[in-house]
């Protein structure tokens, strides 16, 4: 993915698991970064705030936080049969 932090571009890769889940479905999210102090803040591991939705037509919603405090709230489309406990841990790092 990509951060656009004051009009600069900082690419980052993500990684996660994800416990109690069952089934498989792959997501393409967009969304928002609050509480940035500077581009690296973004890297981290993360966890769900209040748990994921998905709606109708697949469409999915996350709100996930990390330990320097930024939030990040993502939605997008979400492909495939998925249950889950919203137990998620995600790694961003900076690339």
């Amino acid at each position: 993915g990509n951060l656009t932090y004051r009009g600069e571009v900082y690419p980052f890769s993500v990684s996660g698991i994800s416990l109690g889940t069952i089934g498989a479905s792959s997501a393409d999210l967009v969304g928002r970064a609050y509480n940035l102090r500077s581009p690296s803040d973004i890297a981290g591991t993360y966890t769900a705030v209040g748990g994921g939705a998905v709606l109708a037509g697949g469409v999915r919603l996350v709100r996930l936080r990390n330990s320097n405090g930024v939030t990040v709230e993502l939605r997008g489309v979400q492909v495939g049969v998925e249950a889950s406990l919203n137990l998620s841990g995600i790694t961003v790092a900076m690339r």
